[in-house]
């Protein structure tokens, strides 16, 4: 696997862990429209770049 191809992967996976924390600490927040909103658009961003990365 090239640098180039792991710093996707890398970058993919940081993004998916970023939503996901998003939204679990708008949860414990009590809630909000932003974080909801927000934090699955991070993680589909990371699933979508790792779909695109491993389909080639």
């Amino acid at each position: 696997m090239s640098f180039y191809r792991l710093s996707i992967t890398f970058t993919s996976v940081a993004l998916i862990c970023l939503g996901v924390a998003i939204v679990v600490r708008t949860a414990l927040a009590g809630g909000g429209v932003v974080g909801y909103l927000l934090g699955p658009l991070f993680a589909a961003a990371g699933l979508g770049r790792l779909y695109l990365t491993r389909r080639h």
